[in-house]
């Protein structure tokens, strides 16, 4: 009797001490408290398009990496419908489908394998949802993208990266803004299998995302780390997305080192040059970890 008493106080403390750990983790997926919040809204344009077309020094070199040879998986987000009107925008959905479509279209992204996620159905709780489910899939060899289209904003959140001030993509839960934070979206894809992986942030502060730097990935980012992004009628996108996406990719005019002949071979550095050559009043930024240059 005295030794199943022990075992069972056993059994209870060890119990004891794996649920603080437990609870630890799953805390680290929930939206994390901050504080001086500044919500950093994308500017909507109306009109024409100013300049374009300046001299760039350019990130693409026109030798090539290894194509990608396994899966290839994508989690596209776009939010225009923000819960209160005054925080909506108009072309984020926009970009978000030109972004789905080019890789569906171009670099042979299977439909089946890629998360689309716009307006209500883009909230905190799905973009996780997606990551994971990705992050379960993906192995050594699989090539992922991450591509935002939304509002930046900058604040002081214990998100374990020890930065002062902290950049985040805003996302909602259906009623209310929620902020998630460049020290969480980089836990979120730590342990991926697979060292191709492609950020594409269209969003004010998006400079800041470097968090998410390592070995085998490229982060394209709209704007510096204190730069606003802007969307316009004229381009009927986000500047940033109508360069780098609409005219880079599914027109072809990035295409500058013809690696594949009679074949979509624009790399993402070849479509971040041209999107840093056209962007007026923004100025894009890269983060390139990638050997050579990646094409998706």
């Amino acid at each position: 009797m005295k030794k199943l008493v022990v075992g069972i106080l056993v059994a209870v403390l060890a119990l004891a001490l794996l649920v603080p750990a437990a609870l630890a983790k799953s805390d680290k997926d929930k939206p994390l408290p901050a504080t001086d919040v500044d919500l950093v809204k994308k500017v909507t344009l109306r009109g024409k398009p100013v300049g374009g077309g300046k001299p760039v020094k350019q990130a693409a070199t026109g030798i090539l990496g290894a194509q990608c040879e396994g899966n290839r998986y994508a989690i596209i987000i776009g939010i225009s419908d923000y819960p209160d009107t005054a925080n909506d925008l108009q072309y984020c959905d926009d970009d978000a489908q030109d972004m789905y479509y080019a890789l569906t279209s171009l670099y042979d992204y299977d439909e089946r394998k890629v998360y689309l996620l716009t307006g209500r159905e883009a909230t905190y709780d799905a973009i996780q949802g997606a990551i994971n489910a990705v992050k379960n899939q993906a192995v050594a060899g699989d090539e992922v993208v991450f591509f935002f289209s939304g509002h930046g904003a900058k604040g002081r959140a214990n998100d374990g990266d020890n930065e002062g001030i902290d950049e985040a993509i805003v996302t909602h839960d259906g009623n209310n803004l929620v902020y998630l934070w460049d020290g969480q979206l980089r836990d979120w894809f730590s342990g991926f299998q697979t060292s191709r992986i492609i950020f594409i942030f269209d969003s004010c502060l998006a400079g800041g995302m470097t968090d998410l730097k390592a070995s085998g990935r490229v982060i394209n980012m709209a704007c510096s780390e204190s730069g606003v992004s802007y969307e316009g009628d004229a381009w009927g996108n986000g500047q940033f997305t109508y360069y780098f996406v609409d005219q880079g990719m599914l027109e072809g005019y990035a295409d500058k080192y013809d690696s594949i002949p009679d074949d979509a071979d624009v790399t993402i550095e070849e479509a971040f040059d041209y999107a840093v050559a056209n962007c007026e009043m923004q100025k894009p930024v890269i983060s390139d970890s990638f050997e050579n240059d990646l094409l998706p």
